[in-house]
């Protein structure tokens, strides 16, 4: 099973996908994450994408499909969960076309909805949180970046919504339930 899991920043995407990596055997493909690991890999995609990112320039939608694409010939996954990807609608006919090459196709998009003030209380205390326990606390993790990023989110991903509910595949879930109700909601979605 190929899920996306969509939401804006601080609506418990990471949350939710660890679990369904723990209870289902999925994987999943964080494209920060996997920028990360590529940038140090010291692959020929590694350095590519090292030169970009030291350069200050954000890597193309083709580079991330790149790394998507061996990420998926490269697993025996009980199937993926894309999260932070994709953000805008080239991205998300790039990854249906790389999914149809792959013999794969997507079961189904769960939007986590929550509204902005939710937001901002969550990341506010994401940072005090750990902050308290000594963990270090994300560079974005404060009130005005966290509103840059959903004006980003907004303009780009948003019309995503509108682009998977018209092909059947969003599922909508209530992302201010527990975390508990929030995972079963997306069970029910993906059942």
């Amino acid at each position: 099973m190929n899920i996306i899991l969509l939401g804006p920043p601080g609506a418990g995407k990471g949350t939710q996908a660890q679990r369904l990596v723990e209870e289902r055997g999925m994987v999943q493909l964080s494209t920060g994450d996997m920028l990360r690991e590529a940038r140090s890999s010291g692959t020929e995609m590694g350095k590519k994408v090292a030169a970009i990112m030291d350069a200050g320039q954000l890597v193309t939608d083709e580079i991330v499909i790149g790394l998507i694409d061996e990420k998926i010939k490269s697993g025996n996954a009980a199937g993926f969960i894309f999260d932070g990807f994709p953000r805008t609608l080239a991205q998300a006919d790039a990854l249906n076309e790389l999914l149809s090459r792959n013999g794969a196709q997507l079961e189904a998009v769960v939007q986590l909805e929550v509204d902005d003030e939710t937001l901002v209380g969550r990341i506010v205390n994401r940072a005090k949180e750990a902050a308290a326990a000594g963990q270090p606390v994300r560079a974005d993790d404060n009130e005005e970046s966290l509103k840059i990023r959903l004006m980003e989110y907004y303009k780009k991903t948003s019309p995503l919504i509108g682009y998977y509910y018209a092909r059947g595949d969003l599922k909508t879930v209530d992302g201010l339930q527990s975390m508990d109700q929030v995972a079963a909601d997306i069970a029910k979605a993906l059942a």
